[in-house]
């Protein structure tokens, strides 16, 4: 039996299944996301979604569902599967589902009567094309297939409803038709490998219901429009490809171009080939420019998350060569803002003041798990600019003080990744001398010194000198009678709240704390901080513990950083963890890890979400799929393995 399967009992019972999504992606943006019975749930759900540049920075939904219909002997049985008002779903084409699994592509196999169909979806990868195999398994009479295609072209953030300046013109060509349905958005080519007849009946179907918007507090209703149905005849035994794209696709090659991509695949047949199929879907390529997407469905590239990503995203795969791809882009996004030009690149965020610190810490890590020697060759150079950068005082919002610790401001302002606003407010305020950043920095000057002075680089005594003071000054300044780190310093100002971005100082290579003061720390966010999906954002004995991420966009924002649970900064934790105990904390590391095989076959197939609810059952939320969660467990993973030669 496949690792992700799903059988009819699970499949016909909506309170199961609907909750259960899938991605695929094309690896340069656009995607396929919806439930695993083929019922949206979301607004950004849809085979075809694509990113339209031309338009703006967003995706838009341009196919968003096709309902099947099998035909024998006259009678009609639509496996088709939407929600209407008043918790109505229509046709019900779930009830015929006999099992769904995904170990290497989305495949559904529908029994109606003596009829066996299958179901198989896949992305092509970059190109905005998405095929639909589908295999008359058993018949034991004539039977013809109907294609309805329901058509949004919209934004993910928008919906669309029934108007007068829809366009329903539409072309044949070959073995289909393309149509548009607004100017601006590209044609989009529906076709088949096999010769069929497209029967022209426009009409839209009203008042579909997303029922992940309206828990989120959003509008969730729209109209979608149907242009018609494309109809053919089927044998026992035959294939027939469906393509839905934005050019036209030669229909003799289609069979083989499925074939051949379904090669590529990573097999899903177990935790860990899970989780490197999840991490091959956030690569995002545009033209010759490689980028990291934080999430699906809704996140862009944003620079924090690139550089915490992407070690565990490619190097614990030993896939090498993305990794060098992408940091070339992200290095020329650097050089952008490091020398105030406006930049092109499609990486958001980059003015926030830990971001070229994270980006030596994922260097670092390039020279751990590659080469220190091919390190200093590729990005000695871009290390050294870096921190010339911020010691020279030239960032805007990073500043060095003479005890060699590093200031932001972030009174009014969120700039780091605890980034929740309210009102153009952050929620939480960390402001001054925060923790990780100088936990980072120490680190970052260390490692910098270390790598150069392999080379007798002149600037190692300075960069020596300034970590020398920023450590004293770090003990004096975070290290609070309880043993724990304090989460910013600013002036007299001190937050005794316990959060994780005191791991980050136990975990780096380089820090300022002794062992002693490590365990300490460790032992304080293992009894507080720790749960069976992450480590929490805050500790129940602080004020303000809010653990669900539940409710309204300003309750979930209030709640985003305030006990939920992260997966990411657990990483780090096994990190520390395994620089204090070694050998011995090789079983409780495994165990934990564990408790995240539960979520290859709930809330996104195959991949982790967002955040976790800090308190029981520890719920999924946000996000379907997160980079940073996926990488920081893939790089766990990687880190055992090294303990275990």
């Amino acid at each position: 039996m496949s690792y992700l399967h799903f059988d009819k009992t699970l499949m016909t019972n909506l309170e199961e299944s609907l909750p259960k999504e899938i991605l695929r992606t094309n690896r340069s943006g656009a995607y396929h996301c919806t439930t695993i019975v083929d019922c949206n749930t979301r607004k950004y759900h849809g085979l075809l979604v694509i990113p339209i540049p031309e338009l703006d920075d967003e995706n838009h939904v341009i196919l968003s569902s096709l309902d099947e219909t099998v035909i024998q002997h006259g009678a009609e049985f639509n496996l088709g599967l939407h929600k209407y008002q008043g918790n109505n779903f229509s046709p019900r084409g779930h009830k015929y589902i006999r099992e769904f699994e995904c170990e290497e592509l989305p495949t559904t196999l529908y029994r109606v009567g003596g009829v066996i169909l299958k179901k198989e979806k896949l992305f092509v990868h970059h190109e905005n094309r998405i095929l639909i195999r589908y295999t008359l398994v058993d018949a034991h009479s004539a039977t013809r297939i109907r294609l309805h295609p329901f058509l949004a072209f919209r934004s993910v953030r928008q919906y669309t409803h029934e108007n007068p300046q829809a366009n329903r013109d539409y072309a044949v060509v070959d073995n289909g038709i393309k149509t548009c349905m607004y100017q601006g958005y590209p044609d989009l080519y529906m076709q088949l490998n096999k010769k069929n007849e497209f029967v022209f009946q426009p009409d839209w179907y009203r008042g579909i219901e997303y029922p992940k918007e309206q828990e989120r507090g959003y509008d969730f209703n729209e109209d979608l429009y149907v242009p018609g149905y494309f109809e053919f005849d089927m044998k026992k035994g035959e294939s027939v490809v469906f393509s839905a794209g934005v050019s036209e696709a030669k229909t003799r090659t289609l069979k083989h171009i499925f074939d051949e991509e379904e090669e590529e695949r990573t097999p899903r047949d177990n935790f860990q080939h899970c989780l490197v199929n999840a991490a091959h879907q956030f690569l995002n390529k545009q033209g010759d420019n490689y980028y990291i997407l934080a999430g699906y469905p809704w996140f862009k590239c944003r620079a924090r998350d690139l550089f915490i990503s992407l070690p565990g995203l490619t190097l614990a795969n030993q896939e090498v060569t993305k990794y060098e791809l992408v940091m070339e882009t992200a290095r020329k996004a650097m050089d952008d803002f490091m020398q105030g030009r406006p930049s092109e690149l499609k990486i958001y965020e980059m003015q926030h003041p830990d971001v070229l610190l994270w980006a030596i810490w994922c260097i670092q890590q390039y020279a751990k798990m590659v080469s220190r020697n091919k390190c200093r060759e590729k990005y000695g150079d871009l290390l050294k600019r870096i921190i010339q950068y911020i010691a020279g005082g030239f960032h805007p919002n990073l500043f060095v003080d003479d005890n060699g610790l590093i200031r932001a401001d972030g009174k009014d302002k969120a700039i780091t990744w605890m980034n929740s606003t309210v009102n153009g407010k952050p929620v939480i305020v960390r402001t001054g001398y925060i923790v990780e950043f100088n936990a980072l920095w120490y680190n970052d000057l260390r490692f910098v010194a270390d790598l150069l002075s392999e080379v007798g680089d002149q600037n190692v005594l300075i960069y020596n000198e300034v970590a020398e003071r920023c450590g004293k000054s770090f003990v004096d300044k975070f290290l609070n009678e309880y043993g724990y780190l304090f989460d910013y310093v600013d002036g007299n100002m001190m937050d005794w709240s316990v959060r994780p971005n005191m791991i980050f100082t136990a975990a780096f290579d380089y820090s300022p704390l002794d062992m002693k003061q490590r365990k300490g720390i460790i032992d304080i966010v293992t009894r507080e901080l720790l749960t069976p999906k992450g480590i929490r954002s805050l500790s129940p004995k602080s004020g303000g513990y809010n653990p669900n991420y539940v409710g309204s966009q300003i309750q979930r924002d209030y709640a985003y950083h305030q006990g939920t649970a992260w997966p990411w900064l657990e990483g780090f934790y096994f990190e520390a963890y395994l620089k204090i105990y070694k050998m011995s904390s090789l079983g409780f590391i495994r165990r934990q890890l564990v408790s995240y095989e539960d979520e290859m076959t709930s809330h996104c197939i195959g991949s982790i979400p967002e955040v976790f609810d800090g308190n029981p059952p520890f719920r999924g939320r946000g996000a379907v799929s997160f980079a940073m969660n996926v990488a920081e467990i893939l790089r766990s993973l990687y880190m055992l393995s090294k303990y275990n030669l």
